[in-house]
Formats: C-alpha cells, structure tokens, sequence
C-alpha cells in the first residue's frame, strides 16, 4: 500500500475536500497515514483568505523539502492557493510535483499518472465543478457521528477584501437528489449531525426533483425527513441570501439546530458599502429580529474585520454598537489582510497596524464578554448532547450541544453516536462540563 498524507488548511470546505481527496486516490492504492515523514505522498490543501496562511503553506513545503531530498516523494499543492498562485508555486518550490486548484482535484489520478509517466510538474486550475461532482466517488467511505457535506461552491458576491470568487468560481449548485443521495449514504455509515456546506451557502439554488431550482430551505426540509438524521446546520451563509423561507426553516425544522454563523463583517454602512457587501448595518439587525423571532432560542455567531481600508474611529464604534445590539455566542475577528488581486488591496487609506491592533483588542474584549455570558447562562440548564467520541478520563465521553459547544461529560462512553440529555453543571472557555439526567426530564434547549 502506498501512503498519503493530507493536510488541511481553512474552513471546513477543505475539511471535506480534503476527505474526497483521500477517498479518490484509494482505488490507486493509497491509504492515508498520521504524518508526512511516513507518506509516499503529501497533499497540502490551502487557504487563501489571509497572508499568514500563504506562508504557512511555503514554510511547509520547505520542510517537505528537505524529506524528499532523502527519498522519493510526491508533494502536491491543493486548495485555495494553488488556484491563485499556480505556476508561482513551481517556481517558489521546485520540489512540489502537482498544483491543483478546489475545483479539479477530481483529476488527481491522471495528474499522478502524468508525473509518474513525463516527470516533471502537472498544473490543473480550470473550474469544472459540475464535472467534478459528477467524477467523485458516490459513495463516500467517511463514517463518523457528525459529517460534512458541500452543497454549493464558489461566489457572485465579490466582496472587495475576498478572493473566494476568484480561487473557487462562480457559485453552483449541486442537485438536490445528488446531495440527498449523499446524505442517506452518511447516515447509512453513522452520521447523525450533517452540516452543509458552501462559500455561500444560503445562496443554494440545486435543481430538485421537479426540475425547478430549490432553495436551501427547501433542501433542509427534505434532509429532515431521512430516518435517522436528527441534526441539520448549515455554514457559511450570507445576509443577502438570508431569505423569508430560511428564516422560518429555523423555527419550522425541528433537526435544524438554534446556532447560525451570519457574518456581518462591520457595523458601519460606509464600510460594509466600501466592502460591496450590499446590505446595511440596519438590514442586518431587522434579518436577526426576524430569525430570533422565528427561533426564540437562537444563538448566532458572526465574522468581523477591523481596519478595512478607510474605517474611521466612528466606523469602528459602529462595529461595537452592532455588537453590543445584537449579542454574540461566538466570533472570529481579523485585523483586515490586503489579498493581490482584489479591490480593497489596490486603493488607498489603509489603516496603520498599531490603530487595528487596538480596534482588534477592543472588540475581542466586547465579544468575549458575550461568549463568557453565553456560557455561562447554560450552566443549570437542560440539553440534548450528541456523544461524539471518548474522552480523556475512563468511561468519559465528549459530544456537542445544538449550540456546538463541545460537552464533557462522565460515564458516557456508551452513549456515543447517541443524544442523550444533559445538565450543564460547569462552563469553561472553550467547553462545558456536564451530567446525565433521566430521559424523562423536559429537555430545555435555551
């Protein structure tokens, strides 16, 4: 058997990428191992989204570097980064045989084939992506009590800091009866959470059994009914596509889980308008009105950039009053990051590192108050616990509250790939802590 080692970078579209990849190259004999220094192959599947990512990349192949200079080895670069780089890569790190882009890496085992024949590099970075949902393999091998499922790639919005249009495409959808064929298959295999993917998620129009486009609402409705699913999430969506049947989908679908990732960016409409966003600071508090008022008990997540070229110290206090107005269970915050290629690089007024450092302290400290309040509201309360895996301590298992929020809780090992009620005795930062109780208790969900 050859071996294969996959390292992923970024969201968890590359999560799932990264699984597909591993499954296409198994009929070639590989199976995938813990480390590269034990592989005869390494694929690095990137991110592009921030400039410490790019590097971490090159750093990495620096030091597969110096293991194939000890053996033979094939290094392939995937993801987002060979989508917007290429030939760059070859010529930065000879020693990388493959540069293949998200949307063909469905061609890795002619790719493969290729070197292995001509020697030399094989570059693939066109944007097939109807033709590599219908290469992959139908049935994944992926097992587990939670799974990942892509249903829409790519963008249209062109945000003026993002390279996702320009490193994934154009936004497409797969079919409906292609992701439900794919569904049924992981809940055959033990999933019981799926959550479905896309750069935009909610932007989903697949074409469904009556040969209509189906929204993403409609799509979750139809999830819902396999036997045996009994959570549903969905990231990352975008305000814009945040449509009235999505909104009451949150209130309507019992498996569509109280936590929603709606990034917001900023709360200034002068900066949300510089970022081509397309809605304003108010369009996005009336959408959270009407989705809290559709599911009482939801919690949202959201993500922000500070210093965007040209915010002011009154943009900035914007971003704070959004915050402090609609209230936050989690968020992940970025000090903004020129990417080549997109607008908001190219102009002007960018903000001095020390004013978005402090603006970056300054609404982590706000958020972070939230989450710490968050937490600590579910301790005493009641909530069904999906049991994901073992946990360090004999007999302890660890699974994840319809918020996400990863749950410690003892003599649960047997209950994994179950959910079980659970009182919340403790709060930490990144976890809670709780017991079982009888099935016969009223579950509390907030």
């Amino acid at each position: 058997m050859k071996k294969l080692f996959v390292k992923t970078y970024g969201c968890q579209m590359n999560v799932y990428d990264s699984a597909r990849m591993t499954e296409l190259l198994a009929p070639l004999g590989y199976g995938p191992v813990a480390a590269p220094e034990e592989a005869d192959m390494v694929i690095l599947n990137t991110c592009h989204i921030r400039e410490k990512a790019v590097e971490k990349v090159y750093s990495e192949l620096g030091r597969l570097k110096q293991i194939k200079q000890t053996r033979p080895l094939t290094i392939a670069v995937a993801g987002c980064v060979a989508q917007a780089e290429g030939a760059e890569i070859i010529r930065r790190a000879p020693q990388v045989d493959i540069v293949v882009g998200p949307q063909s890496y469905h061609r890795l085992p002619e790719m493969i084939a290729k070197i292995a024949r001509a020697g030399g590099h094989a570059l693939e970075t066109d944007f097939p992506a109807l033709e590599k949902f219908d290469v992959l393999p139908k049935d994944s091998s992926a097992s587990g009590v939670t799974a990942f499922l892509t249903v829409q790639e790519g963008c249209d919005k062109f945000c003026t800091f993002c390279v996702v249009p320009y490193t994934r495409g154009a936004e497409y959808s797969r079919s409906v009866a292609q992701v439900e064929d794919e569904a049924r298959n992981l809940v055959a295999r033990g999933a019981r959470e799926i959550t479905l993917l896309g750069q935009n998620v909610n932007a989903y129009r697949g074409e469904g059994p009556d040969g209509k486009d189906w929204s993403l609402a409609r799509l979750l409705d139809r999830l819902s009914r396999i036997a045996g699913l009994a959570r549903l999430r969905y990231t990352t969506s975008h305000p814009r596509d945040m449509g009235d049947d999505l909104i009451a989908a949150h209130g309507d679908l019992e498996a569509l889980m109280p936590f929603l990732h709606l990034p917001v960016q900023s709360g200034s409409d002068k900066v949300l308008a510089a970022m081509n966003r397309g809605h304003t600071a108010d369009d996005y508090r009336r959408i959270v009105a009407g989705i809290r008022a559709a599911r009482p008990d939801i919690a949202l997540s959201s993500d922000f950039i500070v210093g965007f070229p040209g915010e002011s110290d009154k943009d900035f206090d914007d971003t704070l009053a959004l915050v402090r107005d609609v209230g936050y269970a989690g968020a992940f915050s970025f000090k903004y990051s020129p990417r080549p290629g997109t607008p908001a690089a190219a102009g002007g007024k960018q903000i001095p590192a020390e004013v978005k450092d402090a603006r970056l302290q300054a609404l982590n400290a706000l958020l972070l108050r939230q989450q710490e309040a968050f937490r600590d509201a579910c301790r005493g309360r009641l909530m069904d616990v999906l049991f994901e895996k073992p946990g360090r301590q004999a007999g302890q298992a660890i699974g994840r509250s319809p918020y996400l929020q990863p749950v410690h809780v003892e003599d649960a090992a047997a209950l994994i790939g179950g959910i079980h009620p659970v009182r919340i005795d403790a709060s930490f930062p990144n976890s809670l802590k709780g017991s079982l109780v009888s099935s016969r208790e009223k579950v509390l969900t907030h």
